[in-house]
């Protein structure tokens, strides 16, 4: 990963709109009043120290979690308690987890085409083809009547971006997605969203892989004590960071 990739970001259109959002558990104020635009073809990376709330925000997006204050709109539907508009922000919304959340006791085939059939109505063939392009453009296609407990942690992670990747979103949230491999095959995951963000996927990457947001981010948030504290290109947030906090922490992490 060496070559900065252009920004596919071609149109105003405004694809997820977090308007003044506060998220609270228990007492503690988690998200405090976060406001976030996100264009059509963007790619935005979240960092900031454990607690911050980043992990959190990307959750509220496709409602995993529920905000108690403020507006959270995807692609014109807003997320409120209809379960329609939960459904249908979720069917435009892919998440890929820090776990990787196959079904273990189903191959890899049937892991992907699971959703497909039983939340679109996909038939099954055509859920079998489409789990094949995206296994195949994963790079694991070889791997398809396997289990998820056969395969490695990297492997299995590239097949929950497949698995995602067959609902056809609009968005694709990642939450740190390779906090938990092993250092050896963080890089093959890292290559696949490298993929993806050529592709001009719209996408939300919780990490705190700094070398994938120099190379990938069309904007690098920074966020701590559950705000927004800094966002930037990657090259003005990398070499001129302009707030005390966000300079602490790029010194730390960057020390690594």
């Amino acid at each position: 990963m060496t070559t900065k990739i252009e920004s596919r970001v071609t149109t105003n259109e405004t694809v997820i709109e977090v308007a003044k959002v506060n998220k609270w558990f228990g007492d503690f104020h988690v998200l405090k009043d976060v406001s976030l635009s996100v264009k059509k073809g963007e790619r935005i990376v979240i960092c900031g120290p454990s607690g911050s709330g980043k992990s959190t925000l990307i959750r509220c997006i496709n409602h995993l979690e529920e905000h108690q204050e403020g507006r959270i709109t995807v692609n014109g539907t807003v997320l409120d308690e209809n379960l329609k508009n939960i459904t249908n922000v979720r069917r435009e919304v892919g998440m890929v987890f820090q776990q990787f959340n196959l079904f273990p006791h189903m191959t890899i085939l049937d892991n992907l085409c699971f959703a497909p059939v039983w939340a679109r109505n996909m038939p099954r063939k055509e859920a079998e083809d489409t789990a094949v392009m995206y296994l195949e453009r994963v790079g694991i296609a070889e791997q398809r009547d396997k289990y998820p407990g056969q395969l490695s942690g990297g492997q299995q992670q590239r097949v929950a971006i497949a698995r995602s990747l067959c609902m056809n979103p609009s968005v694709m949230l990642f939450d740190e997605p390779t906090s938990a491999l092993d250092p050896e095959m963080i890089k093959e995951v890292l290559d696949v969203m490298v993929e993806l963000a050529s592709s001009g996927m719209t996408m939300i990457c919780v990490t705190h892989e700094m070398s994938f947001a120099r190379l990938v981010a069309d904007r690098v948030i920074f966020m701590d004590g559950g705000e927004i504290v800094e966002e930037n290109t990657p090259d003005k947030f990398f070499d001129n960071p302009q707030i005390d906090r966000t300079q602490k922490f790029l010194s730390q992490i960057l020390a690594h």
